[in-house]
């Protein structure tokens, strides 16, 4: 039978005694790693700093609404272009989390495809009633829950969009198509509709869709402040080359890395909700865009986890391997901290920035020349 969503599946007290029982949880991160067909599965914990209860592979944070849900953040190693791998990598780590209790999990961004400039994720895009959405509402129907994830999706005016979807057992309850490609995803597809504002009311709960850099932005959080219980977001996001000198782009790729951890829990406190991010991890190497000769390689920034409304660690991945992310989290919103009167919340840096500007301006035309397929070019 389908659980409501937004009624109260955990009392805040309860201790799930069928699971095996951890020693007590200090304020650092623990991960019990488990192997799957191959595919290591992590389920990182960090407590919250309220009380929990002991006797779970899991925390539950007692608080006083009593609403906790298990939720589960995927960080996934994709096979860049590969549909069918990719879905089948989606598909165990999502009876993973299961497993371990999750009845709420997040993909990543582009969890078909990845993301890279290259022919083949180009490629990779599918219409809405297409086998990778089917799957998603599959898999929903079967495991109970609610599954949120982003895809290349071609529409039938021809174009493609980073659709983000949130799928349950009844099938797709809402979808939010990412606003602005972030640089070379220029190529690959176009932004969303400026009245999309990714909320959705499921079953009593209000969610909020969002990926990647949509969170490094001003105008998502006034799209979403103060008006959801829990935001679902992903992202694909790449690191900076090693390219000379090897100091310089070092120092930037600190710099980017360190912004990629610190997104999901600086916008939850912006929006004032809990926030459940899936990454891309693993290399990425492809073809320079505007560069010819030039190629880009590098990795996807492993930045998966589980934030609270006021923007503290509930449960982050450790390392870049494949893993799920499971914990118990309080739907709590908290007063939103205002976002600084700019376009970004936080500056990308100089390389990032222009490679924001040179690879949209590149990227546009080749989506034109390459992408569309009728309608309007």
């Amino acid at each position: 039978m389908h659980r409501c969503f937004g009624k109260h599946w955990l009392d805040s007290c309860k201790v799930h005694s069928e699971r095996p029982t951890w020693p007590a949880l200090d304020d650092k991160t623990v991960v019990d790693v488990t192997r799957q067909d191959g595919v290591i599965f992590g389920i990182a914990v960090r407590p919250a700093r309220e009380l929990y209860t002991g006797g779970s592979n899991v925390n539950t944070v007692v608080n006083a609404s009593g609403t906790v849900r298990r939720v589960g953040a995927v960080q996934l190693e994709a096979v860049l272009g590969d549909v069918d791998a990719n879905v089948a990598l989606a598909e165990q780590a999502v009876a993973e989390a299961v497993r371990q209790g999750a009845e709420v999990v997040a993909l990543p961004e582009f969890f078909t495809s990845g993301v890279a400039f290259l022919p083949e994720v180009a490629a990779a895009a599918q219409p809405m009633d297409g086998p990778a959405v089917r799957a998603l509402c599959d898999w929903a129907r079967r495991h109970d829950v609610l599954i949120s994830g982003s895809l290349l999706v071609r529409d039938a005016d021809g174009h493609v969009r980073n659709a983000v979807l949130a799928v349950d057992p009844t099938g797709v309850r809402a979808r939010h198509d990412k606003d602005l490609p972030t640089m070379w995803e220029n190529a690959l597809y176009v932004g969303g509709a400026p009245d999309d504002d990714g909320l959705a009311e499921i079953d009593g709960t209000a969610i909020g869709l969002a990926v990647c850099w949509e969170l490094t932005r001003s105008a998502t959080v006034h799209r979403l402040a103060g008006r959801v219980d829990l935001v679902l977001a992903g992202s694909g996001w790449w690191s900076v080359p090693r390219w000379r000198p090897r100091r310089l782009f070092d120092t930037w790729q600190q710099a980017n890395a360190a912004r990629a951890r610190q997104t999901p829990g600086r916008f939850a406190a912006h929006v004032g909700a809990p926030v459940v991010h899936a990454a891309h991890s693993g290399p990425v190497d492809c073809p320079m865009p505007g560069f010819p000769g030039l190629r880009y390689r590098g990795h996807f920034e492993p930045a998966t986890g589980i934030w609270d409304a006021a923007g503290a660690p509930v449960a982050v991945a450790r390392g870049s391997a494949a893993q799920v992310v499971v914990a118990d989290l309080p739907l709590l919103r908290t007063p939103p901290q205002p976002p600084p009167e700019a376009f970004w919340l936080s500056p990308p840096g100089p390389l990032p920035l222009f490679a924001w500007h040179q690879q949209r301006w590149h990227g546009r035309r080749w989506y034109t020349r390459h992408q569309v397929q009728g309608g309007e070019r």
